[in-house]
């Protein structure tokens, strides 16, 4: 059962799925584009390369000769990840899923197109006049976004038509990869946004987590909380979409699907075949076992007999104000007086604005008040400073 995995992004949510390989007595080698990332703190070896560079990490796999890939971010030359698939080397959960999660529009067709679940109206465009021409279809206010992207970079509302200029050349600016097009989405509007964690298995049956509830600024995410208040009508249909595309992406691991609750019914939004974001929070214990020790055993075909909620719980963001290449963090002491609170901080070796440098969680139990938790979250969180 020893198998050597190659991570392909070394960040926050890679550092937790490499504590929970490590425990399954695997072999880690953690890449990113820059040394000391996260992950690469706590796996076996690592390797600094850019990895939209296809010859970088070819040269990588060629190396290493792993038993899997495991992508944790979006911006990896994707397309090679097939040739690695006819090589025998499981990529986690598909090359497939890879790379058509990395484009939104190739999974937004496949979702609206091919699967017939309900979406935001939407429309393409590759210059500037095109997507006036969109946005004069789809009205205002509505949603833009880069086609390549993560962490909400490049995303943002468009209100005013006195913005256009400005929203497209920061959708444009902020695409990564090749692609330099645009998804222009009709403004969807939902009384909740949640993340369905979905575990797909080598040898047994899709597998949901109970919903979780999240907070987006910037397009990134800044809290979340577990469990969140859902009709029975809602989360059937959720469990239902999400069970047809991850079908029809292919592969054994945990997915962040994504989706808006309005009052006429569920509206998919996006997905991600990895570990999500807005998954820490069962950092907290709110389930008898994380999304990170999900991933692991579905990517290593170990069962799963269940999962259930344990704890409520709710995770909010530690986030720097300024670039620096030296900081301190401090109020640790003074975040965990509280009971039933925990802090992550993630060990990254330089900040900038906004960037993701710790969560704090907290629990109660299972009937707990979410509100009261996730005020106890936010009152964590901003104990710690990053000076």
């Amino acid at each position: 059962m020893h198998k050597k995995i190659l991570l392909l992004g070394s960040g926050e949510l890679g550092k937790e799925l490499v504590i929970a390989l490590k425990r399954l007595g695997q072999t880690v080698i953690a890449v990113d584009s820059y040394a000391g990332a996260s992950a690469m703190q706590v796996a076996d070896g690592f390797e600094v390369a850019d990895m939209l560079n296809g010859e970088q990490l070819d040269a990588i796999v060629a190396k290493h000769q792993p038993d899997l890939i495991v992508p944790e971010i979006e911006a990896i030359r994707t397309e090679r990840l097939y040739a690695y698939e006819q090589q025998h080397i499981q990529v986690v959960p598909s090359a497939k899923a890879a790379n058509f999660t990395m484009n939104r529009k190739l999974i937004r067709d496949l979702a609206s197109k091919e699967l017939g679940l309900q979406t935001a109206k939407y429309f393409y465009a590759i210059s500037f006049e095109s997507f006036k021409k969109a946005v004069s279809e789809i009205g205002l206010p509505c949603v833009v976004k880069p086609l390549m992207s993560s962490s909400g970079k490049g995303q943002s509302v468009l209100k005013n038509l006195d913005d256009q200029q400005q929203v497209w050349d920061y959708a444009i600016t902020n695409s990564r990869g090749d692609i330099q097009e645009v998804i222009i989405e009709s403004f969807i509007s939902f009384h909740t946004e949640i993340t369905l964690l979905t575990v797909t298995q080598k040898n047994g049956l899709t597998l949901f987590c109970p919903p979780i509830g999240h907070r987006q600024e910037r397009g990134d995410y800044q809290e979340s909380w577990q469990p969140v208040a859902i009709s029975e009508k809602d989360y059937n249909d959720a469990c239902d979409m999400a069970q047809k595309v991850t079908s029809a992406l292919t592969g054994a691991g945990i997915w962040g699907v994504e989706f808006f609750l309005t009052d006429n019914g569920v509206y998919f939004s996006e997905l991600s075949p990895r570990p999500h974001d807005t998954g820490m929070v069962t950092l907290a214990g709110t389930q008898n076992l994380s999304q990170f020790v999900l991933h692991a055993r579905a990517i290593l075909g170990l069962p799963i007999p269940t999962i259930q909620l344990e704890r409520a719980g709710a995770s909010v963001v530690i986030l720097a104000n300024k670039t620096a290449e030296t900081f301190s963090i401090t109020g640790l002491e003074k975040a965990l007086l509280q009971p039933n609170t925990d802090v992550r901080i993630f060990g990254k070796p330089s900040t900038r604005p906004y960037r993701r440098m710790g969560v704090a969680l907290v629990n109660g139990t299972a009937d707990a008040d979410i509100n009261e938790l996730r005020e106890k979250a936010k009152a964590a969180a901003a104990c710690i400073s990053i000076t």
